[in-house]
């Protein structure tokens, strides 16, 4: 079984929608202060459904959290895991940079703890999910595993962190691991089960069709030395990322272990983004040009060959098809929101002793 800690928000429920089609049982862990119990409902469905001449894979859901130390250890002597896929993060860089406090305590602390629990109970591979922030200011593009890595936020120094405790605690202790540095991720599952949900929105291409609802967009800067002038990036589509964590399990299986980016190769300006939504919504998009926001390089894009080398993995969805997806969930998005349900703990940890 594979667990996925944060599975019930965006990339974390893509991924295990891949391991779903792939034909493994997952377990999720959440505590929900950023994901859904409606996302995790519609991943029990999909997996029931998945595959009608086969008894289809088992998806469970523990509401939990990664600093309750008790949790995870009956967590982990209830399942048979066999690896666990990392994302339970708190990950927006302004509020790390304001409540730095928060984003140790999660990220490094509670992340520390789970590697506790894994070594305590002879788990031993992990898939975890860093960033392209470890990186800080690029001194080249496009970036490789090889560049310096200087954060410029909390948020990237508690990746940091991570990663080094990482590689300390496979040396000590016999982890394998695969660390996936991501670029800069858009889309949402064809199937339309899940996509972009956050309850403060900063990502682009969803404030770009929320900007639809007569919101004007806010672009923030126009005179970056870029073709354009906007900020460029590497836009990796969620479904591809998703796929990549399936294939870093497998690959754990008989290899060692590696640090991989996860990015297209491929930058996209501002601007062109803006005009794809544009286009796909057939409609003009109120706009305002805003000052640079502080820390915003002018390009960020991946040197992805290394997962192609290692993983045979590489990004495959135009654009255009991650733009469209994104369009298609904000309306099931809206009938979700409408239709929210309260939390309630799905487990009564006391039983499972």
């Amino acid at each position: 079984m594979i667990l996925i800690t944060g599975g019930a928000g965006y990339i974390g429920s893509h991924c295990a929608i891949d391991f779903i089609k792939s034909g493994y049982d997952v377990v999720i862990l959440d505590n929900l202060s950023v994901g859904h119990i409606e996302i995790i409902e519609r991943l029990k469905d999909f997996a029931k459904n998945h595959n009608e001449e086969q008894k289809g894979s088992l998806v469970d859901f523990i509401n939990a959290d990664i600093n309750d130390t008790y949790a995870l250890n009956v967590l982990f002597n209830t399942y048979k895991i066999d690896a666990v896929i990392h994302f339970a993060a708190d990950a927006l860089v302004n509020e790390s940079v304001i409540n730095p406090r928060k984003y140790y305590e999660n990220n490094v602390i509670g992340s520390i703890n789970l590697l506790n629990s894994m070594i305590d109970n002879n788990v031993k591979k992990i898939v975890f999910s860093s960033t392209c922030a470890t990186y800080g200011e690029p001194e080249y593009v496009p970036i490789d595993e090889k560049h310096v890595q200087k954060p410029v936020n909390p948020y990237g120094n508690t990746k940091l962190a991570m990663e080094f405790a990482i590689k300390d605690y496979a040396k000590a202790y016999g982890l394998k691991y695969t660390i996936f540095r991501y670029f800069n991720v858009i889309g949402a599952d064809s199937e339309g089960v899940t996509g972009e949900w956050h309850n403060i929105e900063t990502h682009l291409v969803p404030n770009i069709l929320k900007a639809d609802e007569n919101k004007v967009f806010k672009l923030f800067g126009d005179n970056y030395e870029t073709k354009d002038g906007t900020c460029i990036r590497d836009y990796i589509d969620v479904c591809d990322l998703a796929r990549a964590h399936t294939l870093a399990y497998e690959y754990l299986k008989e290899n060692t272990s590696t640090i991989i980016n996860l990015g297209t190769g491929e930058g996209q300006s501002v601007k062109e983004i803006f005009s794809a939504v544009e286009k796909t919504l057939d409609t003009k998009i109120p706009l305002e040009v805003c000052e640079r926001r502080e820390g915003d390089p002018a390009k960020l894009i991946a040197k992805p060959m290394l997962a192609k080398e290692v993983l045979g993995w590489e990004a495959n969805t135009p654009l255009e098809k991650s733009v469209k997806n994104a369009k298609e969930w904000e309306k099931t998005l809206k009938t979700l929101q409408n239709n929210k349900k309260p939390v309630q703990n799905t487990k009564n940890w006391g039983a499972l002793i």
